[in-house]
């Protein structure tokens, strides 16, 4: 990924989900705990939302913060709706989903869009491109999702260091 030369310094990442209460803010933890660790956290500035505003105002899914707060990450975010500025602010914006795609890519400024990519091309070749909503599941979706997420931010961690 090519960063302008005026925003080498630092890269800003917007993560986005439906309602900003699940996939979105723990893909934001992950990734800036992983920033964090890498002592990189200089480098990035992330952030989530939703395609919607159902939940603005509200701290992420308490099933969101547990199975993070296993892994030792907090998840602090508050559930916002994507703004029209955000397609201008961030450097790139990750759909968790193929839905929220077409929703930004629709809504999304010409110039802007090729920002706009899904979370899993940054998993493993070949996987679905979807990362599941786990909000209607139980605590083990909340940990396949943990675990898709990590792998995903690992692997864009990787690629934005080059």
């Amino acid at each position: 990924m090519r960063i302008s030369s005026e925003r080498a310094a630092t890269c800003r990442v917007l993560f986005v989900c439906s309602g900003n209460i699940c996939r979105s803010p723990l893909a934001e933890a992950i990734f800036q705990h992983m920033a964090n660790a890498d002592g990189l956290a200089a480098r990035f500035r992330v952030d989530s939302a939703g395609t919607h505003g159902l939940h603005e105002g509200e701290r992420a899914d308490p099933r969101a913060r547990r199975v993070a707060a296993r892994h030792g990450i907090p998840v602090d975010s508050i559930a916002r709706p994507v703004n029209s500025s955000d397609f201008e602010g961030f450097d790139l914006i990750l759909a968790m989903d193929r839905g929220h795609l077409r929703e930004l890519r629709s809504r999304c400024p010409a110039p802007h869009r090729e920002k706009i990519r899904l979370m899993r091309e940054f998993d493993a070749p070949g996987s679905d491109p979807d990362v599941p909503d786990p909000y209607y599941d139980d605590a083990a979706a909340f940990e396949n999702v943990f675990d898709m997420l990590s792998a995903c931010c690992r692997n864009l961690l990787a690629e934005l260091r080059k």
